[in-house]
Parts: structure tokens; sequence; C-alpha cells
């Protein structure tokens, strides 16, 4: 494998490790009394809303997701980025 290919692979792993470590920042800062005015938090909330939308669309959709108190969103998109970032690894 080239030393190009590596380091793509390696950057697109790093990526996703920022992407769950935001997701788990947004998902905590969730249970805390943080103004949704508070810039830190809207720039969280752009970066994670593109991935959660789509997951927590499909949830609601499903009989599972009927009246669904809690947002499994974020859990399903770290699960799934993990999944992939093990992948990755393996591939490296």
């Amino acid at each position: 494998m080239s030393e190009l290919t590596v380091t793509v692979l390696r950057a697109a792993d790093l990526f996703l490790f920022i992407i769950v470590i935001t997701i788990l920042i947004r998902a905590i800062s969730s249970w805390m009394p943080i103004p949704k005015e508070n810039m830190i938090f809207k720039l969280i909330n752009q970066i994670t809303e593109p991935l959660l939308s789509p997951i927590r669309k499909l949830i609601k959709a499903s009989s599972f997701g009927d009246g669904m108190r809690v947002d499994l969103s974020p859990l399903i998109v770290v699960v799934v980025i993990t999944i992939i970032r093990n992948i990755l690894r393996s591939i490296i």
C-alpha cells in the first residue's frame, strides 16, 4: 500500500474520531443548562446535525421510534462511525 493511501486513511480516521468527540460533547452538553445561543454550542450543532438528523428521521418513521423520549441518534451514529473506523484501521 502506498504511503499516500496510508496517509489519507489515517486522516479519514482522525476526522471520524473528531466527529465522534463532537457528537459526544453535544450529547453531554444537552443535559446541561447551556444557552442555545452559545457560539460553541451553535458550532457543534452545525457540525453534528447533518449526521444526526437523517438518523433521527429514520427512528421517528419506524415503529420503534413512535413516542420515543430519548434521542438515540447520537448513539447510532457513534456506533456506525466506530465500525467504519475499525474497517479503516484493518486496511492500514
